[in-house]
């Protein structure tokens, strides 16, 4: 079914066919924050789908931008959340929860983005778009909002090389990927190598499942042990959550002074920056990303075009040609931490500085 079918069926949808959800509570063990629709007797409605809540950023930020932006334009509009908890078998049931709701469009950041083109087909068959956020789901949707994760990648494995300086060429890194079901993981992933692999020697590599800090941890443990403690000379990790991991298990085998560095612009990781435990991280500003896929669920809830939200397009396995939106990310270190986060109001020094990092923070002009 063609994208702008589809819209045209939302709009039908969203009048001839909502339900009213005040009151009917969870979706497939999410919660429901939608209120009472305002009131009237007909719901129009908005499903969101999450995939973990392991990594900070999806209850910090994500939710509350799409949700925000949502009521912002649809104040009549039921939201319907569930986090799946990284369990692909938990998040299909919440997408069949929300079909048998009669959602009117779902927003979906899928756990494991090869096994959703079924579902997309079901909603679908029901006139339902499918909004793909951070992740490309597979199957016929509607949109995709993210970010250039080849280039993320890139930007990665550049801040590695910078931290590195003139001990860059040759260099032993350990490379720490993401989650093998994340797509994104696999374009962090090759966007890094496009990077490294001219001039560093990787040493060990592994992708980790769920993008377990634990197993981050592990998985450099036994690395170590391989390696022995001076057989590398750094370490890449895909986010900040595993680099915390990384970073524990270097310091319990005594190893320092190893550049190591994550993406996400975690707090927990700009403080590590700040205390020059991490090298860098990669800052993608979530909120414009939420924000603009929260108004292009209101568009296809109204039936409306988005092409000015969609410039970009992309191919998925399953369908080429999705209209996307793909924002600009950006390498953080010591030195810019003031001018992108803090200067974005990502987040504020106040955050960032707290007593146990005061010092660090004077001395980078942060107070």
């Amino acid at each position: 079914m063609g994208v702008r079918l589809r819209a045209v069926l939302a709009g039908i949808a969203a009048t001839g066919l909502a339900v009213t959800l005040a009151g009917c509570g969870e979706a497939g063990g999410g919660s429901d924050d939608g209120g009472d629709g305002g009131g009237g007797s007909e719901s129009r409605s908005i499903g969101l789908l999450l995939p973990e809540n392991s990594t900070t950023r999806y209850e910090a930020f994500d939710r509350p931008g799409i949700e925000g932006k949502i009521k912002e334009l649809c104040e009549d509009c039921t939201i319907s959340y569930s986090n799946a908890t990284e369990d692909t078998a938990l998040q299909k049931q919440q997408f069949d929860a929300l079909l048998t709701q009669g959602v009117d469009v779902i927003i979906l950041d899928a756990v494991d983005a090869g096994v959703t083109e079924s579902w997309v087909a079901e909603a679908a068959d029901q006139g339902v778009p499918v909004v793909a956020y951070d992740r490309l789901a597979e199957g016929e949707i509607d949109a995709y909002i993210s970010y250039d994760n080849f280039r993320v990648g890139q930007l990665q494995g550049e801040a590695m090389l910078e931290a590195l300086g003139d001990d860059a060429e040759g260099a032993r890194v350990i490379m720490i990927n993401g989650s093998p079901t994340d797509p994104n993981a696999a374009m962090f992933k090759a966007g890094a190598h496009d990077v490294l692999d001219d001039v560093v020697e990787i040493v060990y590599e592994q992708d980790i499942d769920g993008w377990d800090p634990a197993e981050a941890n592990s998985t450099v443990s036994t690395a170590i042990q391989a390696l022995g403690t001076d057989g590398f000379d750094a370490v890449y990790s895909a986010n900040d959550g595993m680099a915390a991991g990384i970073i524990t298990a270097l310091g319990n085998a005594g190893v320092s002074d190893v550049p190591v560095g994550g993406q996400d612009a975690e707090l927990a990781g700009l403080q590590r920056i700040i205390a020059g435990e991490q090298a860098f991280t990669v800052y993608k500003a979530l909120i414009p990303q939420a924000e603009t896929t929260g108004e292009v669920a209101v568009r296809l809830l109204e039936g409306e075009d988005f092409d000015d939200l969609t410039p970009d397009s992309v191919d998925s396995p399953t369908q080429d040609g999705v209209p996307s939106a793909l924002l600009t990310p950006v390498a953080v270190t010591a030195e810019n931490i003031a001018d992108t986060v803090i200067a974005d109001g990502f987040y504020e020094i106040s955050d960032i500085c707290t007593p146990e990092y005061a010092e660090a923070c004077a001395e980078l002009g942060l107070d």
